[in-house]
């Protein structure tokens, strides 16, 4: 079967920095998202409403399982209002402002604060009170916002790593490299033995992201990382500059025609052994199935600056948010404790075992080996990073960024012009 070839991606202009800002008003003409709670007036004490984002089939069955439970336990009903993952993405800003869910997905991050911020969410302070003797120092600051309180309540977290096949790295005598000079003598060896070395797809816009952090914080450090994606760095200085032709060493060897691939395509391609490895999150396994997901390991992915090493990893926290008015806040908050307990947590995980839980009270002794490696690669992080489009503002993420990783990946000769774009748009967008 033929890949789709590409569009050429837009150049970074004066009309993007104007759609990133109107998006960041809530301007926006794509409909889609929209809360199916009501308003708070016309609300029924016996049914709390619920906001996903997971759309795929195995997350959204854990979840509904999770959610099921709630019901039996508590006699509330759970009204689940699920929206494509990227769709929802796109559109949290509109849905915040209008009339959303009582409790909704979300991430830990930037974005978290961002919305807090704005007061698009409510504080979760009397929740964490009950709950927070079960999370880690670390989680409960990933919830925390500026403001000094808790308006998330964590739930999974997963690492991003080079995942592969065990079976046929031994068939082939592969290794996994240290350093990334060995991560591009391993690739040579993989296409030369016919494999696509690193499996690759950006049809959706935000998996390249992962890429940009990986080489980032790589090359140039966790604080340096931190600082560009709060908008207090240069995307057009020297650093940057060392990131993208750091990232042309890899590209002779990332799948073609990645434009035209989603990511679950370029996972199943390594289920095949076509390709040799995969730089994402452990999510991917959800296209594993049996003796196919035992068959599935990771490292991070290698030292680029020895001054760093690989003391940073990211794994980004997803969890819940509390709406600003929601219309059943008792049952919301009932059903946010519930989320947070280590019981409920467990649960999801036996139905996607892709992530690990973010309770310090789950038991850990029916983690699957890959769950097990996930927890120690975590645990052993200098420095967590939760993603590039949950570490920076929304408005740079949903237009900035993206537009800009889609062009180089088009014309990576013209990276001068595309890190100029992203730079004008930074520069408009932090500076408000």
């Amino acid at each position: 079967m033929s890949r789709p070839t590409p569009q050429r991606s837009p150049r970074l202009g004066r009309r993007a920095v104007l759609r990133a800002l109107a998006l960041g008003a809530g301007v926006s003409a794509a409909p889609g998202l929209v809360g199916c709670g009501g308003d708070p007036g016309g609300a029924s004490a016996d049914v709390v409403t619920f906001g996903n984002n997971q759309s795929d089939p195995v997350p959204k069955d854990a979840i509904t399982a999770v959610l099921k439970s709630f019901e039996g336990s508590s006699g509330l009903s759970v009204r689940i209002n699920t929206k494509q993952h990227e769709q929802y993405q796109e559109q949290i800003n509109n849905y915040l402002q209008g009339r959303p869910d009582d409790v909704l997905s979300w991430f830990s991050g930037y974005r978290m604060r961002f919305f807090a911020e704005q007061g698009l969410t409510g504080d979760l302070s009397d929740v964490w009170a009950k709950v927070g003797s079960g999370f880690s120092p670390a989680v409960k600051e990933a919830a925390t916002a500026a403001d000094g309180k808790q308006h998330l309540v964590p739930f999974t977290q997963y690492p991003w790593g080079m995942f592969y096949r065990p079976s046929l790295w031994r068939q082939r005598g592969y290794t996994p490299p240290g350093t990334l000079d060995e991560l591009v003598a391993l690739a040579t060896r993989m296409k030369a033995d016919g494999l696509a070395p690193i499996a690759f797809a950006q049809k959706q816009g935000w998996p390249a992201m992962g890429t940009f952090d990986q080489l980032n914080f790589r090359v140039n450090g966790y604080r340096f990382h931190v600082d560009l994606m709060a908008g207090q760095e240069d995307w057009q200085g020297p650093r940057v500059r060392e990131v993208f032709d750091t990232w042309k060493r890899l590209l002779p060897f990332q799948q073609e025609n990645a434009l035209g691939r989603d990511w679950q395509e370029a996972a199943q391609s390594l289920q095949r052994g076509e390709a040799g490895m995969y730089l994402l999150g452990s999510f991917l396994a959800q296209q594993f199935t049996g003796a196919d997901r035992d068959d599935l390991d990771f490292f991070p992915f290698p030292e680029v600056n020895p001054e760093f090493g690989t003391d940073t990893v990211e794994a980004p926290i997803d969890g819940f948010m509390l709406s600003r008015e929601p219309g059943n806040p008792d049952g919301a908050r009932k059903l946010l404790e519930h989320l947070a307990s280590p019981q409920a947590q467990l649960a999801y995980l036996k139905a996607d075992p892709t992530t690990v839980a973010t309770s310090t009270g789950v038991d850990v002794s029916g983690y699957t080996p890959l769950q097990r490696k996930a927890a120690e690669v975590i645990a052993s992080a200098a420095h967590i990073t939760q993603f590039l489009d949950r570490d920076t503002d929304p408005r740079f993420a949903s237009d900035a960024a993206t537009n800009g990783l889609t062009a180089f990946l088009s014309e990576p000769g013209d990276v001068d012009s595309v890190l100029r774009g992203m730079a004008e748009q930074a520069k408009t967008i932090f500076s408000e």
